[in-house]
């Protein structure tokens, strides 16, 4: 009796998620909510700035969390004053792609742990914001700090509908679509993109946005691959290569996934971009089809 029981109260669980009202079934007069979650102060911005630009050019409202302060993501300073410095830099960035809001937590980089009151803040904010969207990394990844961003982000994804937790802020009307950034991470699977959308038409937009963010791609980056000395002193010539750079990791996306291009953009448009930023669907939060997916990502026409 005790196992029918439990067998009932999971499946009518199961049943109210999947019934649930889902960010795709949304008002289509509302602009669009998304919420795109970081572990460092440049995190969103390489792997999201174009299809933020793109959302924001709509009037959709987008929103970047930093989950730490990234105080410890340089060779010469660390501390509040380089947290300082990466905050000015993704907010310079916000404003080069027109999105709402740009928010860095006062977590100190390389201590992020999933705990409770993390993953309340989390919950907290995908419900202050009313998300339709949530983007966030996966799972298998290098760095603690980005980890445990994916876990706080998963293990968020229910609860943000449930009444009593975290009370003091409103449950989500709709369930969000929850999507991954793109990585090369082998293991324990590769990334499989459900969407990808060409941002050539934004291209100049995302890379002013890295460029902005020298503290790491001008200095720590470059200094820890051991490439700092071919970092250009002159500032336009430093802004190219930064560009330059970051157009390859696009170019290789688009090349990766050109079938899937294909198939959201037709023949004609999907041979012919250059740059792309590719999604993963989670299996948690609401699950669109493909055509449910282009009202979220309303980019294709």
């Amino acid at each position: 009796m005790r196992n029918l029981f439990f067998t009932l109260l999971a499946t009518s669980v199961l049943a109210a998620i999947l019934i649930a009202p889902s960010a795709f079934a949304q008002d289509a007069e509302r602009p669009l909510r998304i919420i795109a979650f970081g572990a460092h102060p440049d995190d969103c911005e390489v792997r999201a700035s174009g299809v933020a630009a793109k959302w924001a050019a709509m009037g959709h409202q987008v929103k970047f969390v930093s989950i730490t302060n990234g105080d410890i993501g340089h060779y010469a300073m660390a501390g509040g004053p380089l947290a300082q410095v990466r905050t000015a830099e993704v907010e310079e960035c916000g404003e080069i792609l027109g999105i709402a809001e740009s928010i860095v937590l006062d977590n100190h980089d390389g201590e992020l742990m999933p705990t409770l009151e993390n993953r309340k803040t989390v919950a907290r904010l995908i419900r202050n914001w009313q998300a339709d969207i949530v983007l966030g990394p996966r799972s298998n990844d290098y760095h603690p700090d980005h980890r445990y961003t994916a876990i706080l982000v998963q293990d968020a994804a229910f609860m943000v509908t449930v009444p009593f937790f975290t009370p003091d802020t409103p449950r989500v009307e709709k369930n969000p679509v929850f999507l991954y950034y793109y990585d090369r991470f082998q293991k324990p699977y590769p990334f499989e993109p459900d969407i990808i959308v060409g941002i050539d038409d934004v291209g100049d937009q995302k890379y002013a946005c890295m460029a902005a963010l020298r503290s790491q791609f001008s200095d720590w980056n470059a200094w820890l691959a051991g490439y700092h000395d071919e970092v250009p002193k002159e500032e336009e010539a430093r802004k190219a290569w930064i560009a330059n750079r970051f157009q390859q990791r696009d170019a290789w996306v688009a090349n990766e996934w050109r079938d899937l291009l294909v198939e959201y953009y037709g023949e004609e448009r999907g041979m012919a971009f250059e740059f792309a930023e590719a999604f993963e669907l989670s299996e948690y939060g609401a699950q669109p089809t493909r055509e449910e997916l282009r009202a979220l990502f309303p980019f294709f026409e």
